[in-house]
């Protein structure tokens, strides 16, 4: 390639964005100072006031540029506004969106771009490509010197200025570093052509995460098409915009209870525990944290401390929510420590023992906000004396007066046999006598089997009719106790009786 053909390359987009800090367009100085002219901004103007019919006119201030300058460039930052004290391994690339993808937010390939090439300083050849990237390279992979600065130049005869097309600017950290890759999507929105040198877009994050100072995940900006600043002046300003380069994990929440298990009545403490992962204090931090049903919080019992002072810390709660805030400053690696305590009711039991906690916090530096959880605790939920299970107690026994009730005198059947509508299957003790303990509340039936009590018949109940049955039916209330007998008779009595 020689500069011949460099001076019939047409006006190309100078691609370049500042990762989360916005720079304004400084332009550097050219090497051929001497082959660029200055350059005049001025405006006149002229309007008629409608009320008085007046004429005013006037001139705006004059603006004049430096002759020999070549464009602003891109760079990337930090989450803060300031430079990486590191970029190797660093890349930057521009792709075309999967065509297979719905949403078009996955990658598809490189974008063609169109090669320059490099100076040649000892034979006095003009510049083919633009510094940093002078061969125009896609990927780029950026260096310390200078440090987090790259460009890309798209070409308008290749049709990559043309409106709807859409890129995906992406940015690659190396597999060491405490960032993530971060994608932009980039769509031409309108483009004047070679007569009208304006193209406007619209960039937006595909990661959530804000693109400007101002929290803002999508932008619209106008570029214009510059020439090769060396052989003609910067006509406007480059293509740049801002975005965010942050770690993915800013701050860290951890819930922690002094038990496993605990019954009604029982008080548990709590322990939430905030980290700063970030590179920057972390201050206006909120806890929401949702504690299970029957959990009674007890405000009087909230505490805090960091690096071992303790610190204020205000607590709200509203229907199973609390929300706990602090005004304190919590600097990078330190950890905020809150305690509280929640006592159980009867009503735990019905719970599930499980709650979260989600914390809310913000940068120091540049406000935007970060979150973590939510982080859970699962305490088992024992019944203790206020269990809703009850117990059922009864006997089989012989009925000489068929009242259905046991009288002295009336001993007990061993080794009968009762089948519950669950299955469970219950045997009579020497006395006659079972029972059915942590039975759930609500209606029960047994049935006594007959064949485990041979000899025996069911005795007939002269004072309660549904007595006279092979089943009972019993409700048992939450707690509570039921009793369940059944009485038999000899047989050779039926037979008497008849």
């Amino acid at each position: 390639m020689n500069s011949r053909w460099l001076q019939k390359l047409t006006s190309t987009v100078l691609f370049g964005i500042i990762l989360y800090s916005y720079l304004p367009v400084v332009a550097q100085q050219t090497n051929n100072q001497a082959a660029l002219p200055s350059i005049t901004n001025q405006a006149t103007y002229t309007y008629t006031d409608s009320a008085s019919n007046n004429k005013y006119q006037g001139t705006s201030s004059q603006i004049n540029t430096t002759p020999g300058l070549i464009d602003p460039l891109g760079r990337i930052f930090g989450c803060a506004g300031t430079l990486l004290p590191d970029y190797t391994g660093f890349s930057v690339g521009v792709y075309e969106p999967n065509t297979n993808d719905p949403t078009g937010t996955e990658l598809g390939r490189l974008v063609s771009l169109t090669r320059t090439e490099v100076p040649d300083i000892a034979n006095n050849n003009i510049p083919g490509g633009k510094t940093p990237n002078i061969e125009n390279s896609n990927p780029y992979f950026i260096t310390n010197n200078p440090a987090g600065v790259y460009n890309f130049l798209l070409d308008p005869n290749k049709g990559q200025t043309e409106p709807g097309r859409t890129y995906i600017f992406v940015v690659n950290p190396p597999p060491s570093s405490i960032y993530k890759q971060r994608r932009i999507k980039i769509q031409i929105l309108a483009s004047g052509g070679q007569t009208n040198n304006i193209v406007r877009y619209v960039a937006t994050s595909l990661d959530g995460q804000p693109i400007s100072l101002q929290g803002e995940t999508q932008i619209e900006d106008t570029v214009v098409l510059v020439n090769n600043a060396e052989t003609q002046a910067l006509k406007l300003f480059a293509f740049e915009f801002s975005t965010n380069l942050c770690q993915p994990n800013q701050v860290q929440i951890i819930k922690t209870g002094d038990r496993a298990a605990a019954e009604p009545g029982d008080t548990v403490i709590y322990r939430l525990s905030v980290k700063n992962l970030a590179d920057t204090a972390l201050n206006n931090v909120v806890i929401t944290d949702n504690l299970p049903l029957g959990f009674n919080f007890l405000p009087k019992s909230v505490r805090g401390e960091i690096e071992g002072k303790p610190t204020t810390i205000t607590a709200e709660r509203n229907g199973n929510t609390v929300t706990f805030r602090s005004d304190v400053t919590i600097n990078s690696e330190k950890v905020l420590n809150i305690a509280y305590a929640a006592q159980l009711t009867p009503d735990a039991v019905r719970g599930t023992g499980r709650n979260s906690a989600i914390v809310n916090a913000q940068r120091a530096d540049n406000r935007f906000s970060t979150k973590d959880g939510p982080a859970t605790h699962q305490l088992k939920i024992r019944p203790g004396i206020v269990s809703d299970c009850g117990t059922i107690i009864g006997r089989v026994f012989v009925d000489k007066n068929f009242d259905g009730e046991q009288q002295p005198g009336e001993q007990g059947i061993p080794n009968a046999v009762i089948f519950l509508e669950d299955g469970n299957r219950i045997t009579t003790d020497p006395n006659g006598l079972f029972s059915v303990a942590n039975a759930l509340p609500g209606s029960h039936t047994g049935v006594l089997d007959l064949s485990s009590v041979p000899g025996y018949t069911l005795a007939p109940n002269e004072k309660f009719r549904e007595r006279n049955s092979q089943s009972r039916l019993v409700r048992l209330e939450p707690g509570g106790l039921v009793r369940m007998n059944f009485a038999v008779t000899p047989t050779f009595q039926e037979s008497v009786k008849k």
